[in-house]
């Protein structure tokens, strides 16, 4: 039987945060699988936390040259692929994102069908050939169907089309104004074999950067029914393993694939907003500990910046004048600290180049209060 701290060192093993790693950006990205990316900076700083070495000029020459792509997927957000993992994942989330944007009643209460959006995206895509902002494409559509789009159906559409955001600029490659560009891998859309062939893809990539795990871990991970994720693995019986896991639990894995033993060290780490490691799983608790989920998980989806002490979460983190404030929601030895310290010290010159003021926007979580056993200045010093 896997316990449920050798899961948690199968992830961090798998995430490359047991030891950052001499990658470049394209190749961890492809290792990691995917990383959430609403926020531009998160990626950068989920790279920061797994690579050796980090330049984030490698992220920003990836995406340009559309080798790290940043598109609609998983669980109906925003994330960062290899391009070389687009095509498959964008089909396996077909009848997801179809389902949940043109069948979305606000999507039809504009007026306009499923049918409409079959019929708009070929244009839409050979329209998007080369970047196009948001302005310049909503306005064609107008201009197509001879009538105002409305926002929310607007948005529905750019969702649901197999389009990569386009670089803009800023610190993080991607900023407030949006820009889009075909996919040069475009998927095959409506076809449910696609789909399930697209599904088979996602959920071998998935084990070999999250699993072991579950039915339920991956549907939650993708934000697919389970009786997807069950007649998928019905074709991949002879190219995975199953093993038992706490209480019982069936999981599946990729034969080979690392499982530290549980006592395996995991140094500290300052992880992203969003990060995946953090959202990956039904079982939450193979790295949140069920009575920290709701303080870093808030009500509007917001997932804060967290400290990972011994592979989990033990509190946030955020900038402030000076250096990072870190807030433990339990005491942690000085040792911890100093790693902390450490780390901090590394993320502030990390950040001094890009934005060192990044993610003070949710800085409202914080005047609402958070529970603290101890909050600290962390300079590096």
């Amino acid at each position: 039987m896997v316990t449920a701290r050798a899961l948690n060192r199968s992830t961090l093993a798998r995430q490359l945060l047991l030891a950052r790693e001499p990658l470049t950006a394209a190749d961890a990205v492809r290792r990691v699988v995917a990383l959430q990316a609403q926020q531009p900076a998160s990626p950068y700083l989920a790279l920061w936390n797994r690579l050796s070495g980090f330049d984030p000029a490698g992220l920003d020459a990836a995406v340009t040259g559309h080798r790290a792509v940043r598109s609609t997927l998983m669980r109906i957000t925003l994330h960062m692929v290899h391009a070389a993992d687009y095509r498959a994942f964008r089909e396996a989330m077909e009848p997801t994102l179809r389902g949940s944007r043109l069948g979305d009643p606000r999507f039809t209460a504009s007026g306009l069908t499923a049918a409409d959006a079959d019929a708009l995206v070929p244009g839409l895509l050979e329209y998007t050939g080369r970047p196009r902002s948001a302005a310049e494409v909503r306005g064609r559509l107008e201009e197509v169907l001879g009538t105002p789009v409305e926002p929310t159906a607007w948005r529905m559409l750019r969702q649901y089309a197999p389009l990569w955001h386009a670089p803009t600029g800023g610190p993080w490659s991607f900023g407030t104004r949006q820009s889009y560009i075909a996919a040069a891998t475009p998927p095959t859309l409506a076809d449910p074999d696609a789909a399930l062939a697209g599904l088979r893809t996602l959920i071998r990539r998935y084990l070999e950067g999250f699993g072991p795990a579950s039915v339920p871990d991956m549907a939650q991970f993708a934000l697919v029914q389970q009786a997807r994720v069950k007649a998928a693995l019905q074709g991949l019986t002879a190219e995975l393993e199953q093993v038992p896991g706490p209480g019982g639990t069936v999981l599946y894995d990729i034969p080979g694939a690392p499982r530290p033993a549980e006592d395996t060290p995991a140094p500290p780490r300052l992880m992203a907003m969003w990060d995946s490691i953090l959202l990956a799983y039904a079982d939450r608790s193979r790295v949140i500990p069920p009575a920290y989920r709701k303080l870093v998980t808030r009500v509007n989806g917001d997932v804060l910046p967290t400290l990972l002490v011994d592979g989990y979460v033990a509190g946030v983190w955020r900038p402030v004048d000076g250096g990072i404030e870190a807030t433990a929601f339990h005491p942690l030895p000085e040792h911890v600290w100093r790693g902390l310290a450490a780390e901090a010290g590394s993320l502030v010159l990390f950040l001094a180049d890009r934005e060192d003021s990044v993610y003070r926007r949710y800085g409202h979580w914080w005047t609402k209060g958070l529970p603290a056993a101890e909050t600290r200045l962390l300079r590096g010093d």
